[in-house]
């Protein structure tokens, strides 16, 4: 008896659960908003430290659009050995953003990219070995690691909505820009 409990457990677990057309797609918009978010913040962030214009800005953030949208299909249809065949909404991860900075210094731009893109390959060659020892570590821990990121990026989001420029006499009065500007000018165009 105890072994059908258990199998009737197993087969009604939550991601197997078919929805309804309302519920998808009130599941989807929460997914889009939330996705959203967190891939033009990254971009933005960048842009605004390697003292990018705002067309270079905007194409950061399209290509983080397009990227994220890439690797959420790759990750949602899988192939052999990529993607886990279920419906995640892959995006631009905030961990990397302090080193990011710190590389946009010394070279740019193009230095970002490079760094991302041998980092990438070093990653997907010991992902193998992360495989296996991903159980040493619980959602407890996880979890501390995700609110720790988005604690530490809190003073950029405070330091975009006074205004982004602290040289500025309009600096902390509310409303005086929109997140992100740094000239006052953009204003009217915004």
């Amino acid at each position: 008896m105890a072994t059908t409990a258990e199998e009737n457990a197993l087969s009604s677990r939550p991601e197997d659960e078919k929805l309804s057309i309302g519920a998808n797609l009130v599941y989807g918009l929460q997914h889009v908003l939330t996705m959203y978010g967190g891939i033009v913040a990254v971009p933005l962030i960048l842009g605004q430290a390697a003292g990018l214009n705002t067309s270079e800005v905007g194409l950061l953030v399209t290509a983080s659009l397009f990227a994220g949208g890439l690797a959420t299909i790759l990750q949602t249809i899988g192939l052999p050995f990529f993607g886990s065949r279920l419906p995640l909404v892959q995006g631009v991860s905030f961990s990397g953003v302090a080193t990011m900075i710190a590389i946009s210094g010394n070279g740019g731009i193009p230095s970002i990219l490079g760094a991302v893109i041998v980092a990438s390959l070093i990653g997907l060659l010991i992902t193998p070995v992360f495989s296996r020892i991903i159980r040493f570590f619980p959602p407890l821990v996880t979890g501390i690691v995700i609110t720790t990121i988005g604690l530490t990026l809190m003073p950029v989001a405070a330091f975009w909505a006074m205004g982004g420029n602290s040289s500025s006499p309009e600096f902390r009065k509310p409303g005086q820009y929109p997140i992100g500007c740094r000239n006052p000018r953009h204003r009217a165009s915004a």
